[in-house]
């Protein structure tokens, strides 16, 4: 009987975490309004069909020499995006390499634009 009491409540907590967790963009959607500074990794074209307001272009390719020619510090919180999370990843990745910690992945822009809009 107890093997199955534990079990429930292994379970119970699994279940409760996946119904309590924030959304990837909830999470970065606080950030940002908490002054997280806000990198748009995409191209050029992109940002200019549109971008979240107050994000800066850095494309993936150039974020750890760009973060370094800026003198952004290692411990700033930063939310990146791109178009679905994949570039911002590796943009991550590479800045994680390079010594920075408060980084979050927010994921995709179209995404993140309906979380605003949803939430509004």
């Amino acid at each position: 009987m107890r093997f199955y009491s534990v079990i429930a409540l292994v379970m119970g907590l699994f279940f409760s975490n996946l119904v309590f967790a924030e959304s990837r963009e909830s999470v970065a959607w606080k950030m940002i309004d908490q002054g997280a500074l806000l990198i748009d990794v995409r191209t050029d074209r992109e940002y200019a069909d549109g971008h979240l307001e107050d994000a800066f272009l850095i494309p993936h390719p150039d974020i750890v020499e760009q973060f370094t020619k800026l003198e952004i510090r290692k411990d700033r919180q930063i939310v990146l995006y791109c178009r679905s999370g994949r570039r911002s990843a590796v943009a991550e990745t590479a800045l994680r390499k390079a010594g920075y910690k408060n980084l979050f992945n927010g994921g995709g822009y179209p995404a993140l634009v309906r979380h605003k809009t949803d939430t509004n």
